[in-house]
């Protein structure tokens, strides 16, 4: 099981930004991804290029959200846009040398069209009722292995996703997750992720 970590700017004090990155970093997940939705452009730039060192110190995929302008500036290593971010093959193109550009999709219809697009990974979800997606109604667990036996592409499965709901997330067909506040908010975020990659091995 991969483990996909946003560093999400509405649990994360400015302040703490690097400390909170090289900590999610050292703590053995398989990419990290700057989402900043309550910042500007300019901002987001600025923040972009404080993390990306420190994922590149430890060899972990950086991922910026939304803007494949900014993921282009900072070498990133990918985009990743949602439904409403326009063509796939147009943030490829904005990125520049970007390797990797993710889809959000919330059924299996617009999976299957993420993957016809050329989507190198797609997240799937809100599987729970998440504060991170207000208003967007969670899609469930129960068509989690459809998608996984439908499309042939890394699947990250995303939404109110936590400690305690992992197990049945897996039980469902999942193999790769996104944990968002859960990480974020735990006090030791090595510890956490130790612990979450040994359900992840059962």
């Amino acid at each position: 099981m991969k483990l996909y970590s946003i560093l999400d700017l509405s649990y994360v004090d400015e302040e703490d930004i690097a400390i909170k990155a090289e900590s999610i970093c050292d703590s053995g997940i398989n990419m990290l991804q700057l989402r900043a939705k309550n910042h500007g452009p300019e901002r987001i730039l600025e923040i972009a290029k404080i993390v990306r060192p420190i994922c590149l110190k430890y060899k972990v995929p950086f991922i910026i959200n939304d803007y494949p302008e900014i993921a282009a500036e900072v070498s990133a290593d990918g985009v990743h846009i949602g439904q409403n971010d326009g063509e796939l093959e147009e943030a490829r193109n904005l990125a520049g040398n970007c390797k990797i550009v993710g889809r959000s999709t919330h059924c299996p219809e617009q999976a299957r069209k993420a993957h016809e697009e050329g989507a190198d990974y797609i997240g799937f979800g809100p599987l729970y009722p998440t504060a991170t997606k207000p208003g967007r109604s969670a899609i469930g667990l129960n068509e989690i292995a459809l998608v996984h036996n439908e499309v042939p592409l890394p699947i990250f499965c995303i939404g109110g996703i936590t400690e305690q709901t992992l197990p049945e997330v897996l039980n469902a067909g999942a193999q790769n997750v996104v944990i968002v506040s859960n990480l974020l908010q735990s006090e030791d975020i090595k510890s956490y992720v130790l612990r979450i990659q040994r359900i992840g091995k059962k």
